[in-house]
């Protein structure tokens, strides 16, 4: 056996990175597919395609599924999306990001003796945005009624087996649990035992989640009844989450448990419909939502690395990883400094941070043979024919933004702060991802998340809280334009993916893993254009992540947060000689199995009328087509 693993991974090494085999299939369809992060979700999915619905309805049937599975997220989390529209020939954004409650203040939070806000418990969460962007997607774009959408994920609340990656998490977080008494009335269903928690195939029972998605389709049919459209039923039933008996009973039991959402909070929020952010990458359209994510992060960094030929210097060569580790690295210095919700001021100056000359001064400043510990944010102003307003708070962080001078790291940014271990963890947390398309054109790529194990549920909603708010900070030197506020969104790193070629749907594609996000989506991107990988390819291909940024999950003070210049965490494959060339350009190596939280994608095959779908050989993600 040994020497057949020597001998294959001999033949490996020896062919072409696009002939690679895969450990999971591509899933071919003609007429739709469905990918999410659990099986029984994407079967969901599938189950929704049957009964004739479109892509969008599919992907609320996958939403709702995986909500209900606590697949890294539940109902009081948030939803971010991009849908294409074939009738439009339109990318659409949607923002189900929740807000920041009344109180929420820099001095509240650090009155409390924080840096950041908790990333656990009431006072972490958001305004609940999933339900509202599910309700608002399926009754503008979806073609099904909300009981039909609902239908799987009520019948999992009612009871579904538990898999072991879910239970265990509760087993794992069981004394954070034990501080709130909803959720362990919900989680711990072996009180007092060894194990508290579900044990791997135990019917998991949901019955306040149950009674809160039957209040929704109650008052979907109470609607309909009336004689109202199949729109207005569906926002009825958004208004008595956002507004009715179930907002009353979110917010007692969010207060009850030191929360600050009021009434006030939930009846003012509501879903937005955006104009996607787009970068161009060798004649592909790459569209990513706008500055409330990181998504912009991946078009600059695309921009950057239009200056380099990429494909001379090898698939994951030491010059390609070099080359790409100092893009994102310059990309990720500008995130963490500008970028918030456009919705306040000031505003993000994106116009210049996406323009190609911006790309061109900040690909020049890329060093070849070392790592620059010291690169910051630079300046878009300029670009924008603008004076930059910030450049003394710049100059008092420690950066030098003179274009003539290197960047240099604040002091504060090269100090040790948590273990590598507790940074792993903060860097990867979180989210789950759906990819659904129909032979009608529709395609959508969600990347949901918040309310995770350990979550607070809020009162017998049977909802878990977002932990969302982690994601502001409270010192406008660390970022000016994400200074937490109520009503105002936090910067996430959620971030789903879409690109268009000729004018016409060419990738689909999202990643779980915090701040890993777009870097393993870029690189996943690259896999296809560059190196003509499949989907499934390039979704189990090895990649490398940067920790040369500001965590945006994890941790209340600064030294949880920081940056670790030069820190490069490898896949275990990485050869000897790519290994020694890092070390010498100045990298801190760690290795890992895992170098990707879980990809799904479809691809579309305009030339044979079909579809190709990849999902990751890491986690549980699951594809079906047909």
């Amino acid at each position: 056996m040994k020497h057949f693993f020597t001998l294959f991974f001999l033949i490996a090494a020896v062919l072409p990175v696009s002939a690679q085999q895969t450990q999971k299939p591509v899933i071919h369809g003609k007429n739709w597919i469905a990918i999410t992060g659990k099986p029984l979700a994407a079967t969901a999915g599938a189950m929704t395609f049957q009964k004739g619905g479109n892509a969008v309805d599919a992907a609320c049937t996958m939403l709702a599924a995986t909500c209900t599975m606590w697949d890294v997220l539940s109902w009081g989390g948030e939803t971010q999306a991009l849908i294409y529209n074939p009738k439009t020939k339109k990318v659409i954004a949607i923002n189900a990001l929740g807000v920041a409650p009344t109180g929420a203040t820099p001095e509240f939070f650090k009155s409390k003796g924080y840096n950041f806000p908790p990333e656990n418990g009431p006072l972490a969460a958001t305004t609940p945005g999933t339900p509202g962007g599910l309700m608002h997607m399926l009754a503008n774009y979806g073609t099904l009624s909300l009981e039909q959408v609902l239908a799987p994920a009520m019948e999992m609340a009612a009871g579904y087996p538990m898999e072991a990656q879910t239970a265990n998490s509760i087993e794992r977080n069981k004394e954070l649990i034990k501080q709130w008494p909803y959720s362990k009335k919900v989680f711990l269903t072996h009180p007092g035992e060894e194990r508290e928690a579900p044990e791997a195939g135990e019917i998991f029972v949901q019955q306040d989640l149950l009674n809160t998605l039957t209040k929704l389709v109650e008052a979907e049919r109470a609607a309909l009844k009336k004689g109202k459209s199949r729109k207005e039923a569906i926002m009825a039933a958004y208004d008595r989450f956002y507004k009715g008996d179930i907002a009353k009973e979110f917010v007692r039991g969010s207060k009850e448990q030191g929360g600050l959402i009021t009434m006030k909070d939930l009846a003012n929020w509501k879903p937005l419909e955006e104009e996607p952010l787009v970068a161009n990458y060798k004649g592909i359209d790459v569209y990513k939502l706008q500055q409330w994510t990181q998504g912009p992060v991946m078009l600059q960094a695309l921009n950057i690395l239009e200056n380099f030929d990429l494909k001379k210097m090898g698939y994951n060569s030491s010059r390609y990883i070099h080359t790409l580790y100092q893009s994102m690295n310059l990309a990720f210095a500008d995130r963490d400094f500008y970028y918030g919700d456009p919705y306040f001021a000031p505003a993000e100056p994106m116009k210049g941070l996406l323009s190609d000359a911006y790309a061109k001064q900040r690909a020049a400043l890329i060093q070849y043979d070392k790592n620059n510990p010291q690169v910051g944010p630079g300046d878009p102003y300029p670009f924008e024919g603008k004076k930059n307003p910030y450049l003394k708070l710049l100059k008092e962080r420690g950066y030098e933004i003179d274009t003539t001078k290197r960047n240099f790291a604040p002091t504060h940014d090269i100090r040790n702060g948590s273990s590598m271990t507790e940074y792993q963890d903060r860097l990867w947390r979180g989210t789950t991802t759906i990819e659904a398309t129909d032979k009608e054109g529709w395609v959508v790529s969600i990347t949901p998340s918040g309310g995770w194990i350990p979550a607070t549920i809020a009162g017998n909603t049977g909802i878990g809280m977002s932990q969302r708010m982690q994601s502001f900070v409270l010192d406008p030197a660390l970022n000016p334009f994400n200074v937490v506020e109520p009503g105002k969104r936090p910067r996430v790193t959620l971030t789903p993916s879409m690109a268009l070629k000729d004018g016409k749907p060419y990738l689909s594609f999202a990643v779980q893993g915090g701040d890993t996000q777009d870097q393993n989506l870029l690189q996943f991107f690259l896999n296809v254009v560059e190196f003509n990988m499949t989907v499934q390819q390039a979704a189990e291909a090895a990649n490398f992540n940067t920790n040369q940024l500001w965590l945006s999950l994890g941790g209340t003070q600064t030294a949880d947060r920081q940056p670790k210049p030069g820190h490069i965490l490898l896949h275990d494959s990485t050869p000897e000689n790519v290994r020694e060339e890092l070390k010498k350009l100045g990298y801190t190596l760690s290795f890992d199995d895992r170098t990707s939280g879980p990809i799904n994608a479809i691809y579309f095959d305009w030339e044979h009328g079909s579809f190709w779908g990849g999902s990751s050989n890491h986690g549980e993600d699951y594809g079906i087509g047909w």
